[in-house]
């Protein structure tokens, strides 16, 4: 078993981005970490065509590591929208036995300066915990007229913590890439879980999200101990996040300094998604109106 390995839970409609975050391991991996992906057992053959063979990935087929879990339903997994199986799979990795940590990245990830197994663990073993409480991503939220992003997020934490009988600030684990613990993940299973008689498959919905339940059981079982970190990425979560700080004078160049990579999300990204923006044209064209007014808002 290895102590850290980079893992990427995918599938079709994400292989550009997919491609463009392997181009960026090749390039910045300097411990040459194993860089494992996953999807659906049916997109393998796209997925090839897409990156090519296996050089410098190792596939998985997202069916194992649900069978992985011997609780676990693949029917469950298969009658579940993707994007909440999705979460549960790259949750799940761990009972692979591959690795003691790992390094779970979203396809829309970009590394974009040199990183080493130290960015993610210490020389003892234990990986660091991105660990935050969101303060300066609320607060420009709250400057550009946002409030609902704080008060949703909040409301989501405090859901989770209720599920543990936490009382106290709210934590973020969030945003992606994740460290994660099997060991954390495990604790969850074995205090939480079992005696509930309960799977992810049944603890994670929209509301309850995998990053802050995992929080929330490291928090309560101390699997590991704590050494928490601020986001490892510059996270762009809406267009008029990216223009605003743009506007600012943000660059890849300057957040070197402080992060080992960029997230664009895939909500706003379209034309990185397989096949597209698959809309209808007036969609298309009022979807971009709205962007370009937001692109106009950053200005004033």
């Amino acid at each position: 078993m290895k102590d850290f390995v980079l893992y990427c839970k995918s599938y079709r409609n994400d292989f550009l981005r997919l491609k463009r975050l392997l181009s960026s391991i090749e390039q910045f991996n300097q411990d040459r970490l194993p860089f494992y992906i996953s999807t659906p057992r049916a997109d393998k053959d796209l997925l090839v065509q897409a990156l090519g063979n296996e050089a410098s990935y190792v596939w998985i087929a997202d069916e194992d590591i649900v069978r992985a879990n011997p609780d676990a339903s693949l029917e469950k997994y298969q009658a579940m929208p993707g994007s909440l199986s999705q979460a549960i799979v790259k949750s799940e990795f761990w009972r692979l036995s591959l690795a003691k940590n790992y390094l779970c990245l979203d396809s829309d990830c970009v590394f974009i300066r040199p990183f080493f197994m130290d960015d993610f663990m210490g020389s003892d073993g234990v990986p660091f915990t991105v660990l935050h409480q969101n303060k300066e991503y609320f607060q420009l939220a709250q400057n550009r007229g946002q409030s609902e992003v704080q008060r949703n997020l909040q409301l989501e934490a405090k859901r989770v913590q209720a599920l543990f009988g936490r009382v106290g600030p709210e934590f973020y684990c969030a945003p992606a890439p994740f460290i994660w613990s099997a060991k954390v993940w495990e604790s969850l299973d074995r205090y939480y879980l079992k005696p509930k008689g309960l799977t992810l498959w049944d603890m994670v919905t929209p509301d309850y999200p995998e990053t802050l339940i995992y929080g929330e059981a490291l928090l309560n079982y101390r699997a590991i101990p704590l050494i928490a970190i601020e986001p490892l990425f510059r996270v762009y979560h809406y267009d008029w996040q990216y223009y605003l700080m743009k506007r600012l004078g943000e660059s890849d160049e300057k957040l070197k300094s402080n992060y080992l990579g960029v997230l664009y999300q895939s909500n706003w990204e379209s034309s990185m998604s397989a096949g597209g923006d698959q809309k209808s044209l007036p969609s298309r064209v009022l979807k971009r109106t709205k962007r370009f007014l937001r692109y106009l808002q950053s200005y004033l």
